[in-house]
């Protein structure tokens, strides 16, 4: 357990120090032409607008420098609706998975959707030896121009989050507030973490024949 624990720790700060320094070289990516929206962002400023964009963009740069970041083996995933965005090796790991999320630089953290918890269950169960981490790449919000500025990226093992919770209605679903809070990550074996998940997924599933 201790060997897993720290090799996580190890990949981790490895991968985080790796995608911060690949968004210094992204700058701002511009939205529209200015006159395209005279009102600005409006109710469009939200992670949930641009996410599908960032993913793209981390994907295909670290992809383009794969090899110059020490990135081996790298490959996008097949599907869009799976449990990571890109996979790669370290010259020393197994296959590494990463599964990217926006944060909104200043926003107060909320429970946002991670993956839905029986295919993460599934993934965990399929894939022994693996390292699944949730990278969170912060965003600035800009006016004028418009576009967004791509701020700092957080790196977190999928089974570190302290707030494990599967939510009932909205099609079961792992959610976490602290995704991007290191500090808060409870350092726990990938086993350990398909036990809570499980745990979590049948009280879900009791919720919701309550409710029926």
């Amino acid at each position: 357990m201790t060997n897993e624990i720290d090799e996580t720790e190890r990949y981790r700060v490895e991968l985080e120090q790796k995608l911060r320094s690949l968004i210094k070289g992204i700058g701002t990516v511009p939205i529209g032409r200015p006159g395209q929206f005279p009102y600005g962002w409006r109710k469009a400023a939200k992670g949930r607008t641009v996410w599908r964009i960032l993913e793209e963009i981390i994907s295909q740069n670290l992809e383009a420098k794969a090899s110059s970041l020490g990135l081996n083996k790298f490959a996008p995933a097949d599907s869009e609706v799976g449990v990571y965005d890109f996979s790669f090796r370290f010259k020393d790991s197994k296959t590494i998975y990463v599964n990217i999320k926006s944060a909104i630089e200043g926003r107060s953290p909320s429970k946002d959707d991670i993956s839905k918890a029986d295919k993460l269950v599934a993934f965990f169960k399929e894939t022994k030896d693996l390292t699944l981490f949730v990278a969170t790449i912060e965003i600035r919000f800009l006016a004028d121009p418009l576009g967004i500025e791509i701020v700092n990226c957080y790196v977190v093992p999928t089974a570190w989050l302290p707030d494990v919770y599967v939510n009932p209605s909205n099609n079961a679903n792992l959610q976490s507030s602290k995704y991007k809070d290191v500090a808060a990550a409870v350092r726990r074996g990938r086993a350990e973490f398909v036990t809570l998940l499980e745990e979590q997924l049948e009280i879900a599933r009791q919720k919701r024949s309550k409710k029926r």
